[in-house]
């Protein structure tokens, strides 16, 4: 659990929080700017449409990073009867968060590999980014209310609406079943080997 590594290490445990606090962030933000480019204003007249960490941080979401590995922000609101597109605009917006996750990697991960890195506690950090931001991309992908990967996929099938409502009529179990099948399955078989592919010899472990 990371939450060791703060009686360990608190130096490193400083830097691991600050690169979820900021993946965190850029993730919630990336949803309210998409609402707002599309046409809505309710997270803007909310001050999410910022990078500031106290707009976006969710207290237990955060904390379950630390516990668990996994985690989320505070969810933007929005209201998808002023978006522009009315079909597609709701799976945009909710697709900008694990987009954002994604492109932090891509460019975080060129970093790495184009440039020769020294400093240890800058290795930890971009590392890290790494590390945290393919979790909360992917995590964010699959199909379950209320993650975004729910929206996304309900927007491409709709008639699967029906399955959408078990979901929802399940309340937090079906969550807690892609909590434990992200840190069972898909992190040990996906996530960590795309880290390591990534990151290479800065991979922290």
């Amino acid at each position: 659990m990371l939450i060791q590594i703060l009686f360990n290490d608190p130096i490193l445990f400083l830097i691991i929080a600050m690169a979820i606090i900021f993946a965190l962030s850029i993730h919630e933000f990336f949803h309210a700017w998409m609402a707002y480019y599309l046409g809505d204003n309710t997270a803007k007249d909310q001050g999410r449409l910022t990078v500031n960490p106290l707009a976006h941080l969710d207290p237990f979401g955060t904390i379950l990073i630390f516990i668990a590995g996994i985690g989320w922000g505070k969810p933007v609101p929005f209201n998808p009867y002023n978006l522009k597109n009315q079909k597609w605009g709701p799976a945009l917006v909710s697709a900008a968060g694990p987009c954002s996750n994604f492109l932090i990697v891509l460019l975080v991960g060129s970093f790495l590999y184009f440039f020769e890195l020294n400093n240890l506690y800058l290795i930890y950090f971009l590392s890290f980014s790494v590390w945290i931001n393919l979790i909360l991309g992917v995590l964010n992908l699959m199909p379950v209310p209320p993650l975004d990967g729910s929206h996304i996929f309900f927007a491409l099938f709709p008639s699967l609406e029906n399955v959408k409502n078990s979901f929802i009529q399940g309340g937090i179990l079906p969550l807690i079943g892609v909590i434990f099948f992200m840190i069972y399955v898909v992190i040990p078989f996906i996530v960590e080997p795309l880290y390591v592919l990534i990151v290479g010899n800065y991979a922290l472990f």
